[in-house]
């Protein structure tokens, strides 16, 4: 066993984020120097649509990485309102409502 803790919620989640918005510019990058070093020398209009395909991935990347996901929930920490707190439990559907 290792002294380490196991990873929170939040640590997981924006873990996957950072790994989905790297992996999508890397695949940006790849396109972009590849359409101009090696693509253009075969077919300008195939470099040209690949640069344009790496155009529109660094915003796409952005909306992905910042989504919220199913499961995430940004405002799960508790607000120290004790009556906020479980009015927002209720709603979320994690405590059953009073009778």
């Amino acid at each position: 066993m290792s002294g380490s803790a196991p990873p929170t919620y939040a640590e997981g989640v924006y873990a996957r984020r950072r790994r989905v918005y790297f992996w999508m510019m890397g695949v940006c990058l790849v396109l972009f120097v590849g359409a101009w070093a090696v693509v253009r020398l075969f077919s300008v209009p195939a470099a040209i649509a690949m640069c344009v395909v790496a155009m529109v991935i660094p915003p796409v990347a952005a909306m992905v990485a910042n989504r919220r996901g199913p499961d995430d929930r940004w405002w799960d920490d508790p607000s120290g309102d004790r009556q906020s707190d479980e009015w927002w439990d209720e709603l979320d559907g994690r405590k059953p409502p009073d009778k």
